[in-house]
């Protein structure tokens, strides 16, 4: 089993700032993929208020020991004040695609 990796997932408020999530973490070799798909609705509480937006969704593939550089990097370049930043642990991989993603983050 593969503990090593984890998917970073956050959400943009449109296409340009994901693309540019995206690059920052993908230009720094902080992942070695990030998938970007949307729109996707989301419906949250906010100021005591349930709202809605159109987001698009980044997932970050990489390693743990980058995942709080990852979060950094989202949270500086992302213009919500509370983005969403979530870690999740991988528990099992395709071992060719682990390696893979280990050697792409280790440049």
């Amino acid at each position: 089993m593969d503990h090593d990796l984890v998917q970073v997932t956050t959400t943009a408020p449109d296409e340009a700032t994901a693309s540019t999530i995206a690059s920052t973490l993908l230009d720094a070799h902080l992942a070695a993929c990030v998938q970007v798909d949307g729109p996707i609705r989301s419906r949250y509480w906010w100021d005591g208020e349930l709202d809605e937006a159109t987001e698009w969704r980044c997932v970050a593939k990489s390693t743990a020991a980058l995942a709080r550089r990852i979060v950094d990097a989202i949270v500086e370049v992302h213009p919500y004040d509370v983005p969403e930043v979530l870690v999740t642990p991988v528990v099992d991989a395709h071992s060719p695609y682990a390696d893979w993603v280990r050697d792409a983050v280790s440049r």
